[in-house]
């Protein structure tokens, strides 16, 4: 388990924790050093057992001692009462290598030996000048050793595996500390986030603000009957701020604070999952009133019997089961509080959030164009910001982006000034790195062929002239031919609202803007190319949810045809209408995508001259904001510096180039399409 800091480090006992214990150094040796010391002294004991039976003396015969004798070549011998003699030769004998040990042993016959022999040749060694002694062997001596490798044995077996049966009724019982939880305690002075840190999400910040006055004024509460919510469910996309708004928790409170992810609590075993929350439950009851928050919840929260072959005994069911029991069994402690975060509320078990388990569901949403300027203010607090940044406008430009997403703008731009030797970021570089977010890096390095480079500009430009003529659609924001993540080109809108539904007339517009690229592509270039996929993708899209889901088919009518998850055991998740019905249904879809392109190639017909001056734009500048398309359309002409002025000016300063075109028939097309726009929806 690991503190705030990733530090391993044991949870204390109750009656240690808190800003009452004394500080000082914890002399009591731990658990894991006793364990490495007993291992260690098992292992030196192993070392000296093979290293005495390495160093066994050489085995030699009775009538080879008996040469040793007569040759006088006995420096030593000791007898081992009636078992054998050990010995140490003078020197070596003829056809020994050099090396070779001087020890020796003789073992006696089973027979036994004839001890007038014995005698005759004790005398012999003491005349020929060696050293006789006698030994008496320790019979519990030989039996120790002779058992020592069986006492390693079952030593070890002890250790790692019966040692554990003591602890068989805590959490994991033979498993040791795979039923432990794998929890982090934090308290106040652990965290640096305060809910000054949280924006854009005031009403999400509101409720849980209560939980905190919650527990830190239960009694104030409980005056007119009513009690503390059990639980919240803090439900919203990726990146909203569920997180951040739980660190906030731990920051604010006067409690401890567990953390842990709905992953930790699945392991290979069976009912380790189960423990692992019993044990989290029991800690956070010896340490009430505390608050528990389990992320990402939905990794052993979904709904039962969804899944063929998943019975009572499945391992994620009995994390499930164990969670249940303990929020809302015969033991609840109305003193934990259990904050849980997923962004797949719809597959939770309905037993799970009922009330009286979850009493508040939190929706966290994405931001809108407050809760923009007001998250871009908290995260551009680190940075230095120039007096041309104008925070409204990033703000009025990122429709749809989350909090995270709006951090690594920040992020990206403060990064984009400081490669380009910048004393502060500028509103250039936050726009830069809004694109570079949500579209990918501009490959400004990138050779392209000329051919390829016109294709895409008259395909932009087709974009561009829609959009700035259809009123109900967003207006331009920018349009560019600079190759960007996976897309040859872009055209990018600025929203002027947050939308939170979708008209019909704007979903039509949106479409006939998607379209324009092809068109453009057909009626200048007599031909079509693949750069469209991805706004046919998208044109295809809209059109489907407007029938399937939306209800704005005229033979279709109000309504759903969408496909539902599957919540049975045997519910599979499918269309549930007939094959007419599908047929109807793809027939509306094109006829919905065949008008909007109707539409669209007749606007660009009738407007075929300023599409022609938006894309000789495009070729000399590479991009040109919505404001310059609007002069271009109105019939002014652009008065800064082309892209073929400033290669001449890098030319002549030394630098290197960017983007010149490759004019070369030979070159292969790409296959990455000239551009994308964002999806409304």
């Amino acid at each position: 388990m690991s503190d705030e800091n990733g530090n391993d480090n044991p949870t204390p006992p109750p009656q240690q924790r808190g800003p009452d214990r004394p500080s000082g150094p914890n002399v009591k040796m731990s658990r894991n050093m006793v364990s490495w010391i007993v291992l260690m002294g098992l292992a030196l004991l192993l070392v000296a057992l093979l290293q005495s039976t390495m160093l066994t003396p050489k085995d030699i015969s009775i009538s080879e001692f008996d040469a040793l004798v007569k040759n006088d070549n006995i420096k030593e011998i000791v007898l081992k009462e009636d078992e054998y003699i050990e010995g140490t030769k003078r020197r070596l004998t003829e056809g020994e290598p050099a090396g070779a040990p001087l020890e020796f042993r003789v073992s006696y016959p089973r027979a036994g030996i004839d001890r007038k022999f014995l005698e005759d040749m004790v005398t012999a060694v003491r005349e020929g000048g060696g050293e006789v002694k006698y030994e008496k062997q320790n019979q519990f001596v030989l039996l120790l050793v002779s058992m020592l490798p069986w006492l390693l044995i079952f030593g070890f077996i002890w250790f790692f595996i019966f040692r554990q049966l003591r602890g068989a009724n805590g959490p994991g019982g033979m498993l040791g500390n795979f039923g432990r939880s794998r929890h982090r305690l934090t308290h106040k002075e652990h965290t640096n986030v305060t809910f000054s840190d949280v924006a854009g999400i005031e009403e999400a910040k509101e409720e849980v603000e209560e939980i905190i006055e919650f527990l830190k004024a239960p009694k104030k509460f409980q005056r007119l009957g009513g009690r503390i919510p059990r639980g919240v469910l803090l439900v919203g996309s990726p990146g909203c701020g569920k997180t951040l708004l739980a660190k906030a928790i731990a920051g604010e409170a006067d409690v401890p604070f567990f953390s842990i992810s709905g992953s930790d609590f699945v392991e290979m075993f069976v009912g380790v999952g189960a423990s692992r929350v019993r044990d989290l439950f029991k800690q956070a009851k010896e340490n009430s009133p505390c608050i528990i928050f389990l992320d990402e919840i939905d990794a052993v929260g979904r709904r039962r019997g969804a899944n063929f072959g998943g019975g009572g005994h499945d391992e994620r069911e009995q994390t499930l089961n164990a969670i249940l029991v303990e929020m809302d069994g015969f033991e609840t402690n109305s003193q934990v509080i259990v904050i849980a975060a997923t962004n797949r509320a719809d597959v939770l078990d309905p037993a799970l959030v009922r009330p009286g388990r979850f009493d508040r569901q939190v929706f966290v949403s994405l931001p809108d164009l407050h809760g923009r300027y007001e998250i871009l203010k908290v995260h551009m607090r680190k940075i230095k910001l120039g007096p041309s940044v104008d925070v409204r406008r990033i703000a009025r430009g990122t429709p749809m982006f989350s909090g995270a997403e709006l951090a690594a703008l920040v992020n990206e731009a403060a990064l984009v000034a400081t490669l380009h030797n910048k004393e502060f970021v500028e509103q250039d570089d936050l726009e830069e790195a809004r694109d570079k977010v949500r579209w990918g890096r501009a490959k400004k390095r990138a050779a392209i062929d000329e051919k390829d480079r016109k294709l895409t500009a008259y395909h932009e430009a087709g974009h561009a002239l829609i959009q700035a003529l259809e009123k109900d659609a967003d207006p331009v924001h920018k349009v560019s031919i600079i190759p960007r993540g996976p897309a040859g080109g872009a055209t990018f809108s600025l929203p002027e609202r947050d939308r939170m539904v979708y008209t019909k007339n704007y979903l039509l517009a949106t479409m006939r803007v998607m379209l324009g690229g092809r068109i453009a592509e057909e009626v200048f270039f007599g031909e079509i190319s693949s750069g469209a996929a991805s706004d046919i993708k998208q044109a295809t899209e809209i059109a489907k949810r407007m029938i399937r889901e939306w209800g704005m088919g005229d033979d279709t009518g109000f309504m759903f045809f969408g496909e539902q998850e599957g919540q049975g055991m045997f519910d599979i998740a499918g269309r549930e209408y007939s094959d007419k019905t599908a047929q109807v249904i793809d027939g509306e879809m094109k006829r919905l995508i065949d008008d909007a392109y109707t539409d669209a190639k007749r606007i660009i017909n009738e407007n075929r001259q300023n599409v022609e001056n938006v894309a000789k734009a495009l070729l000399q500048y590479e991009t040109i904001t919505g404001e310059e398309v609007n002069a271009v359309i109105r019939g002014e002409k652009l008065e800064r510096a082309s892209v073929s002025d400033l290669l001449d000016i890098a030319d002549r300063e030394g630098k290197p180039p960017v983007a010149r075109p490759v004019e070369t028939e030979d070159r292969p097309k790409t296959d990455l399409g000239p551009g994308t726009l964002p999806q409304p929806g």
